[in-house]
């Protein structure tokens, strides 16, 4: 075998250990990798059908794993004390509401997160009220059977950006590591809804 089916061979096997892997950013590199391994082979052969499929698939991999190093950038800052929400608006749509609007009811099945944008929302059971730059919604997706532990009402007409579950665990499928700094964040938001409603009760039994 000469050194130039090497090259061909490499970027064969590179090109379907890639296709097995599970973890978006690890694929992207063995991906860009094979492109290269490729072009050069089909350079060596003089193919330009070979080369181009190679050319076109460098793009599309680079790009891929530029927005997944991102993500993990913008995750891992959060997670790390800023606990602004606004990298999550590429991935979900933004809704209005009108006042009076009840967007879940507890023990609902829950699908989807809410981060307010404008107004005001509601969660009557605990007497929370939820505004501009909260999440809402996100404790469904890590509840017995997904159901919702409150009701959430708006309160002043406005809107919500609303990120589905579904996009929720295709993100920690592509990125485990997505997955662990968004559980952080969401436990971090807890914790602090937790001692809000401890310190509000503290306030009432001096009273």
């Amino acid at each position: 075998m000469s050194w130039i089916e090497a090259i061909g061979y490499l970027g064969t096997g590179l090109t379907i250990a890639s296709t097995a892997m599970s973890t978006m950013i690890p694929l992207r590199i063995v991906a860009l990798c094979a492109s290269c391994a490729v072009i050069a082979y089909g350079v060596l052969i003089g193919s330009a059908p070979v080369v181009l499929t190679g050319m076109i698939q460098i793009p599309v991999n680079a790009w891929r794993l530029h927005q997944m190093l991102r993500l993990v950038r913008h995750t891992e800052r959060a997670a790390s004390g800023d606990l602004s929400l606004d990298w999550l608006k590429p991935f979900g749509t933004s809704r209005r509401f009108r006042a009076g609007a009840v967007l879940f009811l507890k023990d609902d099945p829950a699908e989807e997160m809410y981060l307010i944008e404008s107004g005001r929302f509601r969660i009557a059971e605990h007497g929370l009220d939820v505004k501009p730059g909260d999440i809402v919604g996100e404790l469904g997706m890590l509840s017995p059977g997904n159901r919702r532990t409150g009701s959430l009402a708006c309160v002043e007409a406005g809107s919500a950006l609303c990120l589905s579950y579904s996009e929720v665990k295709q993100l920690y499928y592509q990125n485990p590591e997505f997955g662990f700094y968004f559980l952080k964040l969401t436990s971090e938001r807890l914790f602090q809804a937790a001692e809000t409603l401890r310190a509000e009760n503290a306030g009432t039994d001096v009273l």
